[in-house]
Parts: structure tokens; C-alpha cells; sequence
């Protein structure tokens, strides 16, 4: 009995051994090395936001924070004195960051659920309502999924000056608002895959088509829904050649977000050196509202998109 015992054990052991080959440790090393190379400029971002502009540039090579501090998040946010912020080798123009955080939560929200409104409705009448050319004009539509974004900057720019809105918050939220082609495209092949049977079933209940679509169809696609949500949100929010032309170039204090005040700090010193740790101290706080919806939210972005693109 022992003796067959033994046989197992080594038996096993050999195919344990069979299973560690060369070419799983190599993936792995290849994993491992890409994981490096990814987080890397992470790990320089929170080196330069740690650090004073003086010790940075006294230390270029070092991976680590400089002398730890959090001088640069202190001064992002206005609670560091004028002279301590020259005497670091900062730059003195005074940042409202709350201002800047506060209009990029407005136009991130307000677009980001007028489009939800738009895409969704659009999506349905793609999947749903039968009317003469539709799919022509789906394949029109989702063929502004192969532009430049730069086309559409012109136009866009024309229409909101034509409104009076250039340097406003609404000039930088209208394209947004009224949804995008990826979003009807998304949304759609999920409408595609639910049964119509229920939708027969309200029907004959008398229901409408705008019934219908809000008492059937939105509490089926939830997750869809909070998907292209979570997208929009991320980039609107990380978005910045279109604010950076309707918000006035900058030069508007009230239609200026995140990613436009942060670009200013790249011109503002005299001697041509951008403001790196103010720079990176802002980017690590507006990274935090997308690491939370990733941190949360993102396996069921994975899912709901796996789950609509092979409709």
C-alpha cells in the first residue's frame, strides 16, 4: 500500500514539474515586465509630486521622492506662501484648483448624462423602430466612428460661437450632451439582444413605444447604461483639446477645467522649465475621482463590453 502511495506522489510530482516549462516562466517574465513598464510613469508622477522643484532638478536620476514633502499638493490647493513657493523654484501665479475641479465636475456630469439620454434613445430606434433607410443611416452615423476628432473641432467651434457660448461651460458641454456615435453603436447591439417578446407582450398591454422603452428596456439594460457612463465619464473627464478651444484658450477663468489649468503650468516659468510637481500633484488628484470608478466599476465594464460586442 505504501509503496503504491509512493508511485503516486512521484507521479505527480512529475507532472507538476512537466507543467513549470520554459515558455510559462518566459510569459510570465513578459507579464512581469510589461506590468513594470506600465506603472512606471506612474511611479515618476508620484516622484515629482513628492518632491520640491529644487530638489527635483538637483536629483534627476533619482527614482524616489526627493526629501518627501507635500508642499506641491499644499500650493495646488492655495495654502503655501508666495515666497516658500519661489524659494522651491515654483512658479507664482495662484491656482484655483477648487474652481478648475468644480467646473470639470459640472461639464463632466452634464454631458455625461445628457448623452446617456441621447445615446440610449437613438440606440432603440436603431434596434427597434422600422423606418425607411434606417440601416443606411446607421452605417452614415457610425461612420463618424472612423474620423479624426480634429474634423469635428471646426464645426463644433463654429456652432457654439454662432450661440454666443465660446469661453462658457455650456459652449464645452453641448457636443457631449447630445451623445456620440460609439454610444449609440454600444448601446444598440445590446437592444439587439433582447427578446422582443416582451416588448410584443406590452403591446397588447396597450403600452407605447416610449413606455415601452422606459419601463421595459432601462431596467433590463442597467449595466450597459452604467458602462458607457463610466467611458463617457472617463473621457470627458481626461479630455482637453476641445475644452481647451471652447473654454476661451485658457483664458477664461470661469470655463477652464482640469486638464487645460494643469497644461498652463507647462509655460509659466520664466526660465522655460515647466512646473513639474505642481503639474503632478494636479494630476494625481484628478486621477482619483477614475481610480475609484475603476476600483469599483471596472470588471462590469469588462463584462457588459464582452457581453454587447458579440451581438
Amino acid at each position: 500500500m505504501r509503496n503504491d502511495l509512493t508511485s503516486t506522489k512521484i507521479v505527480s510530482t512529475k507532472k507538476t514539474k512537466k507543467k513549470i516549462s520554459f515558455g510559462r516562466i518566459f510569459a510570465w517574465v513578459l507579464i512581469l515586465l510589461w506590468i513594470v513598464i506600465t506603472l512606471f510613469p506612474l511611479l515618476w508622477i508620484v516622484r515629482m509630486a513628492f518632491s520640491t522643484q529644487r530638489d527635483l532638478m538637483a536629483n534627476p536620476t533619482s527614482l524616489l521622492p526627493v526629501n518627501p514633502t507635500l508642499d506641491a499638493f499644499k500650493r495646488v490647493f492655495g495654502m503655501l506662501p508666495l515666497t516658500q513657493i519661489i524659494a522651491q523654484g515654483g512658479f507664482s501665479r495662484k491656482l484655483d484648483f477648487l474652481l478648475y475641479l468644480r467646473n470639470t465636475t459640472i461639464v463632466t456630469t452634464a454631458a455625461v448624462f445628457g448623452g446617456l439620454i441621447f445615446d440610449s434613445l437613438a440606440a432603440y430606434a436603431f434596434a427597434r423602430l422600422h423606418f425607411r433607410g434606417r440601416d443606411k443611416i446607421f452605417l452614415i452615423y457610425i461612420g463618424a466612428l472612423i474620423m479624426p476628432t480634429v474634423l469635428n473641432l471646426i464645426p463644433n467651434f463654429i456652432l457654439i460661437h454662432s450661440l454666443g457660448w465660446v469661453g462658457t461651460l455650456q459652449g464645452i458641454i453641448a457636443p457631449y450632451f447630445l451623445g456620440s456615435a460609439f454610444g449609440v453603436f454600444f448601446l444598440r447591439q445590446f437592444f439587439l439582444g433582447i427578446n422582443s417578446e416582451l416588448e410584443d407582450a406590452a403591446k397588447l398591454d396597450g403600452a407605447g413605444t416610449l413606455g415601452i422603452f422606459w419601463h421595459i428596456i432601462i431596467p433590463i439594460s442597467l449595466p450597459p447604461l452604467l458602462t458607457i457612463s463610466i467611458l463617457n465619464f472617463i473621457n470627458i473627464w481626461n479630455n482637453f483639446q476641445w475644452p481647451y478651444f471652447a473654454g476661451g484658450m485658457g483664458g477664461k477663468e470661469n470655463a477652464t477645467v482640469l486638464t487645460v489649468a494643469l497644461a498652463a503650468l507647462r509655460a509659466q516659468q520664466q526660465s522655460g522649465i515647466p512646473d513639474f510637481t505642481g503639474m503632478m500633484a494636479g494630476t494625481l488628484i484628478s486621477l482619483i475621482p477614475i481610480l475609484v470608478l475603476f476600483l469599483f466599476l471596472g470588471r462590469r465594464v469588462v463584462d457588459s463590453i464582452q457581453f454587447s460586442g458579440i451581438k
